[in-house]
């Protein structure tokens, strides 16, 4: 929470903010998760060049810890398709608390309602935004490695 000198609330919301890439200027959208996230809505996620932006705006300036960096399209309120840019990993298949992120970020730019479905290149998960104010997810776990570690 954030108080000016008077007290009263001020907004901590960072909703479309304007964040310029090169030549390319993207209206942002910042929420936490426990972990920073900036969401990005594009038009052509199918065509995004996400590993090309992703890495300058997880380590731009205004960032001093970086961020994860998911890119949205709103396919109506119920439904999003996400790419995501890990912190640290790069382009990811599926992260849980970047749907949550992307899911509470298009609700608070009226874009989407509070149960969504979030759409990702490993499979989709649900979303519910509940009225405690707690983030819900589910979806599918599968098993993609096994291994041993040696002495």
């Amino acid at each position: 929470e954030v108080r000016s000198q008077k007290s009263e609330k001020i907004s901590n919301l960072v909703v479309d903010f304007p964040l310029k890439i090169e030549d390319k200027e993207f209206k942002i959208t910042c929420v936490s998760m426990g972990n920073p996230h900036t969401i990005i809505t594009v038009d052509d996620l199918s065509n995004f060049p996400v590993t090309y932006y992703g890495p300058m705006i997880e380590s731009h300036p205004i960032f001093p810890k970086r961020t994860n960096v998911e890119f949205i399209n709103v396919l109506n309120p119920a439904e999003i398709t996400m790419r995501v840019w890990e912190r640290g990993s790069g382009e990811t298949l599926a992260c849980g608390t970047g749907a949550s992120a992307a899911a509470v970020a298009s609700n608070l730019k009226g874009l989407a309602g509070k149960n969504v479905t979030i759409h990702l290149l490993f499979g989709d998960l649900f979303i519910e935004w509940a009225d405690n104010n707690h983030i819900y997810m589910t979806g599918p776990a599968a098993e993609v490695f096994e291994g041993t570690i040696e002495n």
